[in-house]
């Protein structure tokens, strides 16, 4: 038996999602996806990742500004929808809107629930060096990504992984995922089980400030954070020409001299060595302020050739 669906989603994480419940055959009344938003140096209006998805396979799609307006939420009830489903929305859904459909609205989100609640779930799990991650399948209620848990599913986190590799693979496990719990749903399978709320955490959306590098910390820290941070919004530390983003660094483990962090520790191979507080990282990759992204060995010999031992990274406050 086919579901009338009504999907809710934005970013390229809720794509696949989309994708497999078009492929099971369950009739998509219709996408709901946020409002165009100006991206790009032009700042031109760009539709979502799923926006542009639906309309691939030609589904209807809505862009409200605000989910909870009343006249919207009557455009819903009116569509009687056997599930409501989820996926990075970007806005919470009114209690009017949690009791519509029969069989409820169910929340595809990219942690092991109850760790990491929150707008920013992948990103914190590498940031905070985490050995693996999941996915949760959740009946939602009023509370931010707080309803009982109908399945979920496990992913190691590599150790040099960012955060774009593991929400990629997320993004798939993920869909596979939404699309069993579907099935059992149907099935009348699945048994709600309450989340333990003393084992919760947060995953905040992500600031300006938690971008910039503090050398002053471990080389393991530096190291989670540069990946974490990656593909978006991208780490950086500064140089007396400006903001300097750090796109591809490793842990060093062969010997370096010892200096105080954020100093200039030697050349390599492939890059350039930045002490940290108890270790040293290599840097691979860097982008300029205002300019294309590079190795960071070209970088290095435009910029630290012939400047010693006292060139640092960083604010001078911070050195």
């Amino acid at each position: 038996m086919a579901l009338r669906v009504i999907f809710m989603g934005t970013p390229a994480f809720a794509v696949p999602a989309l994708k497999i419940l078009h492929e099971q055959k369950h009739e998509l009344v219709l996408v709901v996806t946020q409002p165009d938003r100006p991206r790009g140096r032009g700042q031109a209006l760009a539709a979502s990742p799923v926006k542009q998805a639906a309309l691939a396979l030609r589904l209807d799609v809505v862009q409200p500004l605000k989910i909870r307006e009343p006249r919207f939420v009557e455009h819903l009830r009116a569509l009687s929808p056997d599930v409501i489903i989820v996926a990075a929305f970007g806005q919470l859904l009114s209690e009017e809107i949690l009791k519509i459909p029969p069989y409820g609205c169910i929340n595809l989100h990219a942690s092991l629930l109850p760790k990491y609640r929150g707008a920013a779930p992948i990103h914190w799990s590498v940031l905070n060096g985490e050995k693996e991650t999941g996915n949760t399948v959740m009946l939602m209620d009023k509370g931010m990504d707080t309803g009982a848990i109908l399945m979920s599913n496990r992913i190691a986190i590599g150790d040099d992984e960012t955060t774009g590799e593991v929400h990629d693979r997320l993004a798939v496990s993920g869909a596979l995922l939404l699309a069993e719990a579907l099935e059992k749903l149907k099935k009348r399978e699945l048994t709600p089980t309450a989340q333990d709320d003393e084992r919760a955490n947060y995953a905040p959306k992500l600031t300006g400030d938690l971008e910039i590098i503090d050398w002053r910390v471990s080389s393991a820290a530096v190291f989670n954070k540069i990946r974490g941070l990656y593909p978006w919004p991208v780490a950086y530390t500064f140089t007396e020409h400006g903001r300097l983003k750090i796109h591809a660094a490793r842990l060093y483990k062969k010997d370096a001299r010892r200096q105080p962090p954020g100093r200039f520790a030697g050349l390599t191979g492939d890059g350039f060595l930045v002490a940290a507080a108890d270790g040293v990282l290599e840097i691979l990759k860097v982008q300029p302020e205002s300019k294309k992204i590079m190795p960071a060995l070209d970088f290095a010999k435009g910029y630290i050739a012939g400047k010693g031992e006292g060139l640092y990274f960083g604010r001078k406050s911070d050195v």
